[in-house]
């Protein structure tokens, strides 16, 4: 069973499954390395075409909960305006871990495709 969270959308409130937030933070650090969690949600939001707006109240609890599993670490750092902010990056585990929610998202996704193919 998919479990469900919201994440804020521009105009309106869209589900999405839960632990895609993750996913797409995961695989936002693999790609972009150390980042501040404001340019993680403007990266995210940029790749999306703007078809995703991440409220700072999805963001940081999901950043908690990655760098709690173990899945990311952060460093105290200086901002592009020069600000000091917490950098996140990969783990050796969450690297691992990427892989896993890759293939359980692919998982998911074929297995509702089987049910949308079928008449």
């Amino acid at each position: 069973m998919l479990e469900l969270s919201t994440v804020d959308m521009s105009k309106e409130q869209t589900e999405v499954p839960y632990g895609t937030l993750d996913l797409l933070v995961l695989r936002t650090l693999e790609t972009m390395g150390a980042l501040h969690g404001y340019a993680i949600a403007r990266r995210i939001e940029q790749v999306s075409g703007q078809s995703l707006q991440l409220s700072q109240g999805s963001v940081y609890p999901a950043l908690i909960r990655l760098e709690q599993e173990g899945w990311i670490r952060t460093e105290w750092g200086i901002s592009e305006t020069n600000r000091r902010v917490k950098f996140y990056s990969l783990t050796k585990a969450g690297r691992k871990q990427l892989r896993v929610e890759i293939e359980n998202w692919e998982k998911a996704t074929a297995l509702v495709a089987r049910f949308l193919e079928t008449s």
